[in-house]
């Protein structure tokens, strides 16, 4: 039996945090004029935090082809594949699809056509934080396609993530010259996700090769790579537009998806490795969460600004923002732990999760 990689509990924990902050601090864009201090800090967080994209992506390229690096393909493999992936992905999806299809129709009158409710599901519109699962899916399908070819060309698996950031540019220059991919799509995520393949395929050999001196080296260089694209981008969305090749801010951005992922990648191998068992299980058990964070985390977010809207809260702004945050990351945590506990089948609109449901804090080993 393989070695379980905890390391990516962490990593999706971090990148869960993140994609709530995001979406809790946008509001930024409202309420602080431009230029200012405020508008400015919150532009370079609400940017820089954005590379829980990355994680994510990483995340399901190390799982899967760690996992199925040493399996034959099958036709039993490969429907046991596809099978918990229509069960622990899809099928929440749909589900949380037509709970926000309700939501706007309560909330902001969109008008419930039949024909454009399912052109919204198709691809991931029905709230703005589905299309990243249309990408997803996308990946499901290109991974069985992808192992054959690193089992095929051993240069193709040495060389996977130069392989990634290579293609994800080639798709970036296609896309501005022709304009002919209008849906969101798996090509603008392949860096990172070549990435999570070539550790999941070689995690034994980077794992002893992983020293402190890569993890700070590898922290320093993404958070400036970070620093960079977001202030380019800062700068061209509010000021006179930087005279630079869009050539190599688009190389800065990729980069900086790539290698700040792949930090937290092993920041989270050392935590791992300085964390006792007891936290490496609880860890796993918020980790389990994380789907139905993503999937759920605008409804509650939506409901608890409305219970603490920012401009009429005697506090100041950057107060109820954070209170916002935390209660949100709260309720949602409860939320999906008493479908877990409580509710039948609740892997059908969470995600997958374990049989067990205690609280994280009562986990004991």
């Amino acid at each position: 039996m393989k070695k379980e990689i905890a390391s990516v509990y962490y990593v999706r924990f971090f990148a869960m945090l993140m994609v709530v902050l995001v979406h809790t601090t946008a509001q930024y864009v409202h309420l602080f004029p431009t230029p200012s201090i405020q508008n400015t800090f919150y532009f370079f967080l609400n940017n820089i935090v954005r590379i829980e994209g990355g994680m994510f992506v990483m995340i399901m390229g190390i799982v899967f082809f760690y996992m199925y690096r040493d399996r034959p393909f099958t036709m039993e493999t490969l429907w046991v594949y596809w099978k918990k992936r229509v069960v622990y992905i899809l099928i929440p999806y749909v589900v949380w699809s037509l709970i926000y299809e309700v939501e706007m129709w309560y909330y902001q009158d969109r008008v419930l056509v039949h024909s454009e409710v399912l052109n919204r599901l198709l691809y991931g519109e029905s709230k703005y934080q589905l299309y990243f699962i249309f990408i997803v899916v996308q990946f499901y399908f290109i991974f069985p396609l992808l192992m054959v070819m690193v089992r095929k060309w051993g240069f193709f698996r040495k060389y996977l993530w130069l392989f990634g950031l290579a293609f994800e540019f080639a798709y970036f220059k296609f896309s501005m010259s022709t304009h002919y991919v209008q849906v969101p799509f798996f090509l603008t995520k392949i860096g990172p996700y070549l990435l999570g393949a070539w550790i999941g395929l070689h995690y034994e050999e980077i794992l002893a090769k992983m020293t402190k001196t890569k993890l700070v080296v590898s922290g320093v260089i993404g958070f400036g790579l970070g620093l960079t694209y977001v202030f380019i981008r800062y700068r061209n969305t509010y000021f006179e537009r930087l005279s630079l090749d869009m050539d190599n801010v688009k190389w800065i951005g990729i980069l900086f998806l790539a290698i700040g992922s792949l930090f937290f990648f092993y920041f989270a191998e050392y935590l791992v490795k300085k964390s006792s068992e007891k936290s490496v299980h609880r860890m796993r058990s918020v980790a389990y969460y994380s789907f139905g964070y993503y999937l759920m985390h605008p409804l509650v977010l939506f409901q608890v600004m409305t219970l603490l809207p920012t401009r009429v809260m005697p506090f100041p702004w950057h107060v109820t923002i954070f209170l916002q945050y935390t209660l949100t990351i709260i309720l949602c945590y409860l939320i999906i732990w008493v479908f877990h506990r409580f509710v039948p089948f609740a892997s059908l609109v969470f995600g997958k999760l374990p049989k067990k449901s205690p609280l994280f804090w009562q986990i004991k080993e």
